[in-house]
């Protein structure tokens, strides 16, 4: 099963142009899409979910045209959306139980057993009686990868997943994911570098509509070898060594701005080299994009 996405393009009745021509193909295993809010990434899982409609462009999942037959695309899908309200006094089983009507379940005892299963899968068994209005951020995560795998679904999109989650439950959700991730289609947009990192073996970096760069995180890494050099800078001199180095991040160490630079070259003036890691990909993508946005 493999998903193609050709020439996608959508732009808003305000003008804003979410995605421009964007193409990609995505295979089974766990796919990540990263960018910073608003570079398009909401836009484009929703075109794939079916939820809104593109200008121009096809998509394909399998055997299945998406963008003409909804219905067979919606009996494959699992989708996590960003936010998702649950109803206040409502139990885990019997949300689920609905949800699973819904996707054409019919047997009473077919959708038990199901729940039950899947409340196991997610770790929430032992909390089923709960109302979910009570769940902790991750455990409300949990659920939701416990509704999109109803179904068997062979494409899953997932949105912004971790945002918002302690570093223990996100463990807990990465561990989940990569588990999926062995048999279907798993999309994961996210802003965060190190979802990507920890889970993907593919991924894109999207910004304002663009697609800047597809392909394996360790083949984006190993494009910028030697490429990047750091040095803790004083604040006073931020904008001199933006004016003079192509700076692609800075973030501060101890008060002062640690900056990491891209350059073929050492740049003397005491900056180090360093291993590249995937946020130097990302800004540096980034970056480079907003560079030739300026000079155009």
């Amino acid at each position: 099963m493999q998903l193609t996405i050709n020439n996608l393009s959508k732009t808003y009745p305000n003008g804003v142009q979410a995605l421009k021509n964007v193409s990609l193909t995505i295979n089974k295993g766990m796919f990540g899409l990263l960018g910073p809010n608003g570079a398009g990434k909401s836009s484009l899982m929703r075109i794939i979910a079916t939820l809104l409609e593109p200008d121009t462009g096809s998509i394909t999942l399998g055997d299945i045209d998406i963008l003409k037959d909804k219905t067979a695309l919606r009996q494959v899908l699992g989708y996590l959306p960003q936010e998702f309200g649950v109803y206040p006094r409502v139990t885990p089983p019997q949300l689920l139980d609905h949800i699973a009507i819904l996707k054409g379940i019919t047997s009473k005892s077919e959708r038990k057993e199901l729940i039950d299963a899947l409340l196991e899968r997610v770790n929430l068994y032992d909390h089923r009686k709960k109302h979910i209005s009570s769940f902790s951020g991750g455990m409300k995560q949990r659920f939701g990868i416990a509704q999109a795998l109803i179904g068997s679904p062979q494409l899953i999109i997932v949105d912004e997943p971790t945002a918002g989650l302690d570093p223990g439950e996100r463990n807990r959700f990465y561990n989940l994911l990569a588990e999926i991730g062995e048999n279907v289609i798993v999309i994961l947009s996210t802003h965060i570098v190190e979802d990507v990192r920890e889970l993907c073996a593919s991924m894109a970096i999207i910004n304002q509509g663009n697609l800047l760069f597809s392909g394996a995180p360790d083949e984006a890494i190993n494009a910028l070898s030697g490429k990047i050099w750091e040095k803790a800078i004083p604040k006073a001199t931020m904008e001199q060594y933006t004016n003079n180095y192509q700076v692609i991040s800075n973030k501060l160490v101890a008060g002062r701005p640690l900056i990491h630079i891209l350059s073929d070259a050492d740049p003397g003036n005491d900056f180090k080299q360093v291993t590249p890691g995937l946020e130097d990909v990302f800004f540096a993508h980034i970056m480079g994009a907003t560079q030739e946005t300026v000079n155009a």
